[in-house]
């Protein structure tokens, strides 16, 4: 049998995702009607679905469970959705535009896409701690919550971004900015490839690996990201260029310039991919998606 090509591979992570995404956000009558509209529209209104791949590429590289696999990268895509709809809110980023459409508070308002942030928050928790059909599966899946909820947390992306908010206007030297963004944005990328590893029988050597790996990876999807915002358009992004600089807020381009920043992420795609050298099981797709992460144009 052929191994599947990558893009096959990212088209079956995002089906499974995103039907169970829908399964979830669907199998409740308790949500208000519009509050629950509001989480399908932030959960199920596109996206790349990167984190939920790493989940899953982790996983399947270490022999995981299926089923906790999807709970798990359905869990990290909430949190996530939750995070851009907070973000996206007056009081914080001031954006009107996600995806390529209307960000959730303009698309409903302020006050739902507050309540539709704090729902996905406490129901990608509700999810990974329901019972398992597999009794041996809960101790896994209190590790994963509480690495969720670190990532989550203010250890994690929300002091980042309470980090980033005060940055406004500030100087800062690249140590600086890079605990923010290890915070705001590598901590939860770091979450999902825990999170996958632990849904199998990785060893400790191969979960230190792993770990490597990520925070590699969580650095050089900011570092990109920041790149984007100074040389793309809104239509390629689906959200506004150039938005950071208009704010003073400080980023790789700004702190170490252009061209530094493209050597960075480079450089971080170079160190990721030499970390999975040494892991013994199946690494490919976590490969591709370190190259995928860095080399993106939105």
């Amino acid at each position: 049998m052929s191994t599947p090509t990558f893009d096959t591979k990212q088209r079956e992570y995002r089906h499974r995702v995103e039907a169970r995404l829908d399964r979830f956000l669907s199998a409740t009558d308790a949500t208000p009607a519009r509050l629950l509209q509001a989480m399908r529209y932030a959960c199920l209104n596109g996206g790349k679905r990167v984190r939920a791949m790493l989940v899953y590429a982790s996983g399947e590289a270490v022999n995981g469970n299926s089923e906790l696999l999807d709970t798990a990268a359905c869990a990290v895509e909430m949190i996530h959705a939750y995070s851009l709809v907070h973000d996206d809110l007056p009081a914080m980023d001031d954006d009107d535009l996600r995806r390529g459409k209307p960000a959730c508070h303009i698309a409903f308002d302020e006050a739902t896409a507050i309540l539709a942030g704090d729902a996905l928050l406490t129901f990608a928790f509700e999810i990974l701690a329901a019972d398992s059909t597999h009794p041996a599966d809960v101790p896994r899946r209190l590790k994963m919550i509480h690495c969720l909820a670190r990532a989550a947390g203010t250890a994690g992306m929300t002091g980042g971004q309470s980090l980033d908010l005060e940055s406004v206007g500030q100087q800062l030297s690249r140590e600086q900015l890079a605990t923010i963004h290890q915070r705001k944005t590598g901590a939860l990328i770091q979450a999902c490839v825990q999170m996958g590893a632990l849904s199998g029988d990785a060893s400790v050597e191969e979960l230190e690996t792993l770990d490597r790996y990520a925070q590699h990876v969580g650095v050089a999807f900011q570092v990109v990201d920041d790149i984007l915002d100074e040389v793309s358009d809104t239509a390629t992004m689906g959200k506004t260029s150039g938005a950071d600089r208009a704010r003073n807020k400080p980023t790789y381009p700004s702190v170490i310039g252009l061209e530094a920043s493209r050597r960075l992420a480079e450089e971080l795609y170079r160190q990721a991919i030499v970390c999975l050298d040494t892991l013994a099981k199946n690494a490919y797709t976590l490969r591709q998606l370190a190259e995928m992460v860095v080399h993106r144009t939105y």
